[in-house]
């Protein structure tokens, strides 16, 4: 059912100039029945003004006599043509204006940490065009030497929510068209939650980085036995023969 703009003050002048019961009045502007309760009283809504439903094109005097006059009868919104659609209207994300020098940073860090997303699913989440995207990821962004990847979330510009969402999205599709992930390329498209849940993989320390291939143990006894053999303590000592020491014998 659909609601009338300004609800509040549409419920504050019903109050104040007419006998409508709250729980219609409640049922009508989309609030609870207590709070409506509480405008009479003068403990919610303290300073609005009220909004007249009949001279903003919202409700007809008819409609309003036949409520006073039955507290079964539901208050209807008059039809206004030119409103129709209006919940459905399509268009790119509103960014506030303090937050649109941020868009560039958050485009790299999406390209460059989730390729797989494609250039729509960005610009809703980010709330830019198609073109800006595309210079960003063939790095011919006028600025691109200046800008560096930020977190969308943590600007502020989408929630963590609708990042996980187009990121599973996009795995999906992925996983559809029969295209082979890289581990890499896998681990990106888990949520945050389940990043955070899963085991650290083992590493190897950084200083036998290197060595894996390297084994300890029998293989240098054998070495030491096979070099034992061939070499001796007189081998070490002993000096070649002289050519005068030969004359003389």
């Amino acid at each position: 059912m659909a609601k009338p703009i300004m609800a509040k003050a549409t419920a504050v002048w019903l109050v104040d100039n007419t006998t409508i019961s709250f729980k219609q009045i409640a049922d009508f502007v989309g609030m609870h029945e207590l709070e409506v309760q509480g405008i009479a009283d003068g403990d919610v809504a303290t300073g609005v003004k009220g909004f007249d439903p009949i001279a903003n094109n919202q409700l007809t005097q008819e409609e309003i006599d036949a409520a006073q006059e039955s507290v079964l009868h539901k208050l209807t919104l008059k039809f206004n043509a030119a409103a129709q659609g209006e919940e459905k209207r399509r268009g790119p994300r509103y960014t506030p204006l303090s937050k649109r020098q941020d868009r560039p940073a958050s485009i790299l860090w999406l390209v460059k940490f989730h390729p797989e997303l494609s250039d729509g699913q960005v610009g809703k989440l980010v709330g830019t065009t198609k073109p800006t995207i595309q210079a960003i990821r063939e790095r011919t962004h006028w600025n691109i030497a200046n800008i560096q990847p930020i977190d969308p979330v943590a600007l502020g510009l989408c929630k963590q929510s609708e990042l996980d969402a187009a990121v599973q999205k996009a795995a999906a599709k992925k996983a559809a068209d029969g295209e082979v992930m890289s581990d890499d390329e896998r681990r990106k498209l888990v949520s945050t939650e389940q990043s955070l849940g899963m085991d650290a993989e083992p590493k190897i320390p950084t200083a036998i980085e290197g060595l894996e291939t390297f084994t300890l143990g029998s293989g240098d006894d054998e070495k030491e036995e096979e070099t034992g053999d061939i070499l001796d303590a007189e081998s070490f000592f002993s000096l070649p023969a002289d050519d005068a020491d030969k004359d003389e014998d």
